[in-house]
C-alpha cells in the first residue's frame, strides 16, 4: 500500500491485481498494459526471501517443497511475462517503499514513448 502511495502522489496511475495475459492464471500486485509493465511485491516468507524468509518447525518437509515451488512459479510468471514482450520486476516487501516506487517510477518513465 505504502508503494501504491507514493507512486499516486507521484501522478504515476496504474492497475492493481490483475491478469496481464488472459491465458494466464496469474495476477501482478501492480501493472500498466500501456507499458507491458508488471510489479510484484512478494513476501518473504511465501516467496522465500533469502533475508527473512523461514520455513515452518511443524510439516517441516512439506513447507520447503511449498515454498521451493512457489520460487519456480516466480520464475516462470517472469518467463511468461518476457516472452510475451513484458517486462517483470519483483521486489521484496522489506525494501524500503520509496527506494520501490523510485524504480518503479524510472521503469514507467523508460517504457513511455518520447513526445
Amino acid at each position: 500500500m505504502a508503494v501504491r502511495r507514493i507512486l499516486h502522489a507521484e501522478g504515476i496511475r496504474y492497475r492493481v491485481d490483475f491478469r496481464p495475459l488472459p491465458d494466464e492464471r496469474f495476477r501482478v500486485d501492480i501493472g500498466w498494459r500501456k507499458y507491458k509493465l508488471a510489479v510484484f511485491i512478494d513476501g518473504c516468507f511465501w516467496h522465500g526471501c533469502p533475508d527473512h524468509g523461514t520455513v515452518p518447525k511443524n510439516n517441516r518437509t512439506w513447507w520447503a517443497s511449498k515454498l521451493y515451488e512457489n520460487q519456480q512459479r516466480d520464475r516462470r510468471v517472469l518467463t511468461t511475462l518476457e516472452d510475451a514482450g513484458w517486462i517483470g520486476v519483483r521486489f521484496w516487501e522489506h525494501e524500503p517503499p520509496h527506494s520501490i516506487a523510485h524504480s518503479i517510477m524510472t521503469l514507467v518513465q523508460s517504457r513511455r514513448p518520447p513526445c
